[in-house]
Order: C-alpha cells, then structure tokens, then sequence
C-alpha cells in the first residue's frame, strides 16, 4: 500500500543499480569489496599488477571483530550526534520538498571538526596521550563495526518508512523491496521531535570527519614506526584535508544536492557515508604506513603541478558556469555560444562547455589522480593504494549517465542537438 503523502507514488520508474533486483547484491558486493582492500594491501603483501603480477599474503594475525573497537564505533557516533545537537550552529532552510515544505537544518559542522580534529592532533601529537595509531591497529574491526551500525541504521530507516503521513522519495517508492531497500524510502527522516536531521548529519559529520581522523592516525602511526612523517604522507593528507574542509566549511551547499533534496535515506547513502567513504578513501595513507614513499623534489612538483591542473579545470568550469547562470551580460561569459531551448533557457556550446558535456567531472578526477599518486611508483604497481581514482572514475561516469538521462527527460529534441555541437561526455577527444 503506497502512503497517501508520498505525493510522487509508484509509477514507471528508471531503474539504476542494475535493475530492479541489482542492490540484493550490492548490498553484499560493497562490504566484500571494503574486506577485499584490507587483505589486498596489508603489512604483509600488497596486490601487484606491474611490473610483475603477485598476489598478497593471507595475513592471519587480522582480526575482523573486537568489542571495543565496535564500542568505539558506537561512542563516536552517539558522542557525535551529541554534540550536534548541543554545540551552535547557524541555521538554513532547505529547498522546497514536493509537499510545498520547507525545512530547517542546523548546520554547524565545521565546527565540529574544529573541535574534534584539533583536540587530536593536541592530544595526538603534542601531549602523546591520544594513541591515534590505535585507528591503523584496529582498522578492520573498525570497518566491521562501521558495516554493521549502517546496515542496522539501514533496516531501522526503512521498517519506519512504513508509518502514515511520511514523504518518500520517488527513487525508493518502487515496490521492489531490495530496491527501496537501497535507495530509501523516506526522504528525510528526522529524530527528536525533527529537529535532527539524519540524512544530512550522516552525509557529512561522521564519514567526513572521520576520515580526516583516520588519515591523521595513519600518519601518526607512521611516525611511531618509522620515526618520521613522510612527505607522500603530508601530500595525502593535505589534499583529503584541504578536500573535506570544504565540504565542511560549504556545508548549506549540500542542502541543494541531489543526495539530500532527491534520494531517500537507505542503505546507498547511509552505508556509503559511514562505511565506504572513511575506510575506503583513506587506503593510500593506509598504504604508506607500511610502505613509505619519500618523494623527490620533482616527485612533489609533479604532484602538485597534476592537483593544480585538475583544480584549474574543475573550478574554472565550475566558474564559467555558474557566472553565465547568475548574469549571462557578464564580460567573462558575454562571449559564449550558446543553444536556446524550447524550454527557454540556453545551453553552453562554447568555453570549457564546448569541450565536453561534464568537463568539471574531468578535472574532478585529475584532482583525485593527484591524491593516488604520493604512493609513488610502487604505488602505481600495487592497485590498492590507487582504489579511489580507479573508484572515482566509475562514479563520474555513473553520475554523468544518469545527468544524461535527466536532461534528456527535460531538454527532449534539444538536448540531441546539444549532444551534437558537445560531443565529448568527459573527457575531450576520447569520451
């Protein structure tokens, strides 16, 4: 029975995530593949695909549970929320929902991080009282706990989508239980009377945060073993850092993205902010706990000089854009080809636009290049600690077909001739 106040009910849906039925196994592939980075790359052995092919070593001395370590979990997650609710934050509203809503959101996550990443690193590295190694130690119990509280979270979510005078979201009101399952039904649920929100509070303060905690024990860890912090470490660290402080910092931009205004929170969302973001983006610090790379002057410069042309092109497409949209007579873009639509509004064909439909993806994926590659060459043999760009490149162009398939919706006929002045998807002259 569909709940009369999803106003957007069942009816012929688009279906991602192959098919109807795909997320039975992405719910059991994803955890799988987390597993599979920790015994792929561990202090014993790392997968090597080049120069020559070896498989790791089965280190038998991982322990995939401890109490403590889910305890842990549970405590920083709890101790989190806690402090969401009781440390200021300004607050925004939302877009307007399908039932003519709007709502408020309490946003005060860089705060947040202010305190809990500088209370680590006085604690951590100044006062040594704060083993942030432990996080390096009990990794994999770590994740354990990490997959369990999402999949639980996940099953409590949707057993309460079912309640009378919820608004769902029309990409988890299916039908298909595994499906609904995946994507989530209720678009927002809230707690404590809905001054909680806890889709927008899972997509940014436990995940994020705790990734750039768990970078900072690698590094700690790191300097435990081998005495000395590498440069490769600084890299990985600076850039993921540098990354999350903006989300954190622009945390209202979040509340016009399509994870918060259009997807239900399920086990996508609530897996993926608590599980694969922190345990999976970090496996190049991870990596060079064992294997540090102490990189050359021209290592760096290298480095640097990929992370600059990827924020070159990501930012000034981003730029060109958003300036044409907010004053089309503005010198910068006033010279710009464009398609006017029937639905009369233009499309870029010129400019960064002219070269590919999603450029900004392209220079987003260099910039995630750039992060890899502090692992250095032995780094670029060993696959692992190159996960994420590998990762990235497979989101981006998830994202970039369902973009297509929207605006194909929405531009009809118009958006084939756009297709035909823009031919390029990603990346110019190749995809």
């Amino acid at each position: 029975m569909v709940n009369k106040a999803a106003n957007i009910s069942m009816k012929e849906h688009h279906f991602e995530f192959f098919g109807p039925h795909g997320p039975a196994l992405l719910v059991f592939a994803l955890p799988a593949v987390c597993y599979a980075l920790i015994l792929g790359c561990n202090k014993s052995s790392c997968l090597q695909l080049w120069p020559n092919f070896q498989l790791p070593f089965l280190d038998n001395s991982i322990q995939w549970y401890r109490q403590d370590a889910f305890m842990t979990y549970l405590a920083w997650f709890f101790g989190l929320a806690l402090l969401h609710v009781v440390v200021p934050g300004q607050r925004a509203n939302g877009v307007l929902l399908p039932d003519g809503k709007r709502l408020t959101y309490k946003l005060n996550a860089f705060r947040l991080f202010v305190l809990v990443y500088g209370a680590a690193l006085y604690f951590g590295f100044y006062t040594r009282q704060l083993d942030l190694g432990w996080l390096y130690d009990q990794f994999a119990p770590l994740l354990t706990a990490a997959i369990v509280f999402s999949t639980a979270l996940s099953l409590y979510l949707y057993s309460s989508s079912f309640r009378k005078g919820l608004l769902l979201s029309s990409h988890g009101n299916t039908g298909y239980p595994a499906y609904d399952f995946w994507m989530g039904r209720e678009l927002n649920p809230r707690l404590l009377g809905g001054r909680f929100d806890l889709k927008e509070f899972c997509e940014l303060y436990p995940g994020m945060i705790g990734w750039a905690l768990i970078n900072l024990g690698m590094a700690h860890k790191q300097l435990e073993i081998h005495g000395s912090i590498s440069n490769s470490m600084l890299l990985v660290n600076a850039f993921q850092l540098y990354y999350i402080i903006d989300a954190l910092w622009c945390e209202r931009a979040i509340l016009t993205t399509m994870d918060i205004t259009t997807d239900g929170f399920g086990f996508m969302l609530a897996f993926g902010d608590l599980a694969w973001v922190p345990f999976t983006f970090t496996s190049a610090a991870r990596y060079l706990v064992d294997h540090p790379q102490h990189l050359s002057p021209a290592g760096v410069i290298l480095i640097l000089a990929v992370k600059a042309l990827g924020y070159y092109i990501f930012r000034g497409a981003n730029s060109q854009k958003d300036m044409f949209r907010s004053n089309p007579s503005d010198p910068r873009v006033a010279h710009l080809r464009t398609l006017k639509t029937e639905r009369g509004t233009s499309l870029i064909v010129s400019g960064w636009w002219g070269t590919a439909r999603h450029i900004n993806y392209f220079g987003d994926w260099i910039m995630g290049v750039a992060w890899c590659m502090p692992a250095g060459l032995t780094g670029l043999s060993a696959i692992v600690p190159y996960f994420y760009c590998i990762y990235f490149a497979s989101l981006l162009i998830h994202r970039e077909r369902r973009d297509e398939y929207a605006c194909r919706l929405k531009y009809g006929k118009d958006w084939d001739k756009y297709c035909a002045l823009v031919r390029y998807r990603i990346v110019p002259y190749l995809y």
